[in-house]
């Protein structure tokens, strides 16, 4: 196994990681976003307001995004695996 294949292993487990935690970080800003510009107008400065939305978004984002983070994670799980046989070869 040379240097090339471990950055490009680690560039694709960098790149999974990103694509299946970002749809969960991404509702989870936007939902913060909306919870503090309401609580900014209505002046209510309560400050576990902010997560039960939250966590009712990114549960939401779960279910709905879920069967697509498996996939992504089970490509690059085989993926691995094929890396793995190349260099067991050698």
């Amino acid at each position: 196994m040379n240097d090339v294949m471990v950055v490009n292993i680690i560039r694709q487990g960098l790149t999974t990681v990103l694509k299946v935690a970002g749809p969960m970080l991404g509702v989870g800003m936007i939902v913060g976003l909306l919870v503090s510009i309401f609580q900014a107008t209505t002046q209510i400065q309560e400050q576990t307001l902010s997560f039960i939305p939250k966590i009712l978004a990114i549960f939401l984002t779960l279910v709905v995004c879920g069967p697509w983070m498996l996939r992504v994670l089970i490509e690059f799980t085989t993926g691995l695996f094929s890396y793995l046989t190349q260099v067991s070869r050698w």
